[in-house]
C-alpha cells in the first residue's frame, strides 16, 4: 500500500512541478503574457520551478519516511531545502531560515507570525496535491494531515481549510480516474466543499460553485481572485473552479489557469497537483516535462 500511496504522490509532484515552472514562465508585462496565452505559445525552456515545488517535495519526502505527516521531519526538511531564490514569500523568508537553529521551537516561530495569527497565505495549499494523492484510499484521514502540513508553516483556520479542500480534490480526482467516470464541475466542487471546513475558502467554492457553467476565466477571477492577495481564500476556489471544468485535459487545465493571472506560478502548480491524478502521467505534455529544470539531485536522492 504504502508503495502505491508513494508512486500517486510522485504522480500528483510531477503534474504540480511541471504547473509551477509552466506559471512562473507567465510573470512578465501583462499584455505580452495575455497575447502569448492567447496563442498558446509555450515559453522557451528551460522552465524553473520556484518554492511550491520545493515545499511539495518536501512534504513527499516526509510521506515516504514516516507514512504521515510528521510535523518536526516536515519542518525540518523545509529548513534543509530552503532556497532564497525560488520566490518564498517575505514571512516564510523569515520562519524557514529560524528553522535552521529553533530546534523543537519551530511550532512557537510558526504559531506567532503575523501577530500569533498565523499565516493564511496560499503556501499551505501550494504544496499539499501529493499529500492528497498519497492518502487518496483514505478520504476520512485527509483532512487530519493536510491540516498537520499546514500548520507546519500556516496556522491561521484558512490556510488550514485552502490545504484540505487541495488535498481533497487531489484524492477526488484519482478516484474519479480509478472509477474512469467524469463529473460535471458543480459535483466536483461540491464534494470537496462538503468536506472543507467553515471557512472564507469554503465560502469561496461555493461561489465557484454557483457561477455559471459558460462562465469566462474573467469573470471567474472577478468572482473568486487568482491568487493576486496570495492568500488561500483568494487562490484556493479559482484553482479548484480550473481543475474541475478541465479535469480530463492537463494542457487545458493550465492554459486556462494561466490566463487568470494573479499568483499564477502558485496557481498552475496546485492545478497540476490536482489534474494529474485524472490524466495520468500520459497526461502531462513530454514537451513541457522536458523544458521543466530537473528536480536538483541532491533532493530526488534523499527521496
Amino acid at each position: 500500500m504504502h508503495a502505491d500511496r508513494l508512486s500517486r504522490a510522485y504522480l500528483s509532484l510531477e503534474g504540480l512541478s511541471c504547473g509551477d515552472a509552466f506559471g512562473e514562465r507567465f510573470f512578465i508585462r501583462p499584455d505580452l503574457a495575455a497575447d502569448l496565452i492567447a496563442r498558446r505559445s509555450l515559453p522557451a525552456p528551460p522552465w524553473i520551478f520556484t518554492d511550491d515545488t520545493m515545499m511539495a517535495v518536501s512534504v513527499v519526502e516526509t510521506l515516504q519516511r514516516h507514512e504521515r505527516i510528521d510535523q518536526d521531519h516536515l519542518a525540518g526538511s523545509f529548513a534543509r531545502h530552503y532556497d532564497p531564490m525560488r520566490g518564498y514569500g517575505p514571512a516564510m523568508h523569515d520562519l524557514l531560515n529560524k528553522y535552521r537553529y529553533v530546534g523543537p521551537r519551530w511550532r512557537d516561530e510558526a504559531n506567532a507570525l503575523f501577530d500569533g495569527q498565523g499565516s493564511y497565505g496560499n503556501g499551505s495549499a501550494m504544496r499539499v496535491a501529493p499529500l492528497g494523492a498519497y492518502f487518496a484510499d483514505d478520504w476520512a484521514r485527509i483532512p487530519e494531515e493536510a491540516a498537520l502540513s499546514s500548520r507546519t508553516t500556516h496556522c491561521h483556520s484558512e490556510a488550514v481549510a485552502g490545504a484540505i479542500a487541495i488535498a481533497l480534490a487531489a484524492a477526488l480526482a484519482w478516484k474519479l480516474r480509478e472509477q474512469s467516470c467524469l463529473v460535471s464541475s458543480t459535483e466536483f466542487l461540491s464534494r470537496v466543499a462538503d468536506a472543507t471546513p467553515d471557512s472564507a475558502v469554503k465560502r469561496g467554492i461555493e461561489t465557484a460553485i454557483r457561477l455559471d457553467q459558460g462562465s469566462t476565466v474573467e469573470e471567474a477571477v472577478k468572482q473568486l481572485g487568482n491568487g493576486k492577495m496570495v492568500s488561500c481564500p483568494d487562490t484556493v476556489p479559482f484553482a479548484l473552479w480550473n481543475a474541475s471544468h478541465y479535469l480530463s485535459s492537463y494542457e487545458d487545465a493550465l492554459w486556462s489557469t494561466v490566463s487568470g493571472l494573479g499568483d499564477r506560478d502558485t496557481t498552475c502548480a496546485i492545478v497540476g497537483g490536482i489534474v494529474a491524478m485524472y490524466t495520468g502521467a500520459e497526461g502531462i505534455p513530454k514537451e513541457w516535462l522536458a523544458a521543466r529544470e530537473p528536480i536538483p539531485n541532491h533532493m530526488l536522492h534523499q527521496l
